[in-house]
């Protein structure tokens, strides 16, 4: 969700004109040390000297983009006052690929309107998407491949199957055709240009970057002409664009992550008020709850109401 200036500053301007309207007193460079608990009740915050307040918000976020402050404390604090913090995990992440050298050559090369199928050595689907993706100096990111690892992070001894190259990303680059279609229309192609070198007779299916990998992948001598292309090199060329492969290796750092998977258990926070089932007065809200969903918003709903309804509650 994003103003119509397309301006964040606009946002934080909004943010900050409700904070003064309301009379609310920002303390700023200020330490939380914890939440001070008499008799299992919220009594103050032990920050710069105490705090009293008989009601505290605990919505320190996660532990990703920890650059913003967001350093896990909160999850410290959550702990010393009794609560149940399960495994912390990145997700929303990039991920990294043992074909580091072919992504650093596609490095900065989006893709658009493409499929992809995660699956182990087996056969077995573990994930599939489509949409926009992005290669990167150690792998692949973009939207359908941040929302494949909150799949994968959860998926059965996961670390061990990628670092034993059993993971395979295949990436369909024409999913709107069929085999036979792709097959059609790369003939198609070549007939229009049967004189040029295969090396200059992709321009028209694809990304000007993607040429030189597909051209090596494709094992074709790339000064050979077009009209000596055999059927068999045609169908070479289908099979790749259906399936571009790359074996996964790994999650990027936590520090990468959009949002932090795991967190205070949700059994612990009576869901219609946010308010800790532990200690009264205590509330929790955002990313510190161990609750998370797919890129495209849905996690910042998942702030914005956990905030509203911590802040409305009693």
């Amino acid at each position: 969700m994003f103003p119509v200036s397309d301006k964040s500053q606009d946002v934080l301007n909004a943010l900050r004109a409700e904070l003064k309207e309301l009379g609310v007193k920002v303390e700023y460079n200020t330490k939380v040390k914890g939440v001070e608990v008499k008799e299992n009740r919220v009594i103050g915050v032990n920050a710069n000297g105490f705090i009293k307040a008989d009601k505290v918000i605990l919505a320190t976020g996660g532990k990703s983009y920890n650059a913003t402050g967001s350093t896990g404390d909160g999850y410290r604090i959550a702990k010393e006052l009794g609560h149940t913090v399960t495994e912390l995990k990145a997700s929303l992440v990039p991920l990294e690929v043992f074909e580091i050298n072919m992504c650093k050559n596609l490095q900065g090369l989006s893709l658009k309107n493409v499929a992809i199928t995660i699956a182990e050595n087996t056969g077995k689907v573990i994930y599939t998407d489509f949409g926009e993706m992005l290669f990167t100096h150690f792998g692949v990111s973009g939207p359908i491949i941040l929302s494949s690892s909150a799949i994968l992070l959860r998926y059965k001894n996961i670390d061990e199957l990628l670092k034993n190259k059993s993971i395979n990303l295949s990436i369909d680059l024409k999913p709107a055709l069929t085999e036979e279609q792709l097959y059609a229309r790369i003939t198609r192609d070549f007939e229009e240009i049967k004189n040029k070198r295969f090396k200059n007779s992709l321009d028209k299916l694809l990304p000007q970057k993607l040429i030189e990998t597909i051209i090596s992948l494709s094992k074709i001598n790339p000064e050979k002409q077009v009209n000596e292309i055999t059927k068999e090199e045609k169908n070479g060329i289908v099979k790749l664009l259906k399936n571009f492969s790359l074996t996964l290796s790994c999650f990027r750092p936590i520090d990468e992550a959009i949002i932090t998977a795991g967190g205070i258990t949700i059994k612990e926070i009576n869901p219609k008020t946010m308010e800790s089932k532990l200690v009264s007065g205590l509330c929790f809200a955002g990313e510190i709850i161990d609750v998370d969903a797919y890129t495209g918003g849905f996690n910042l709903q998942i702030a914005y109401s956990t905030g509203f309804a911590a802040g409305k509650s009693e």
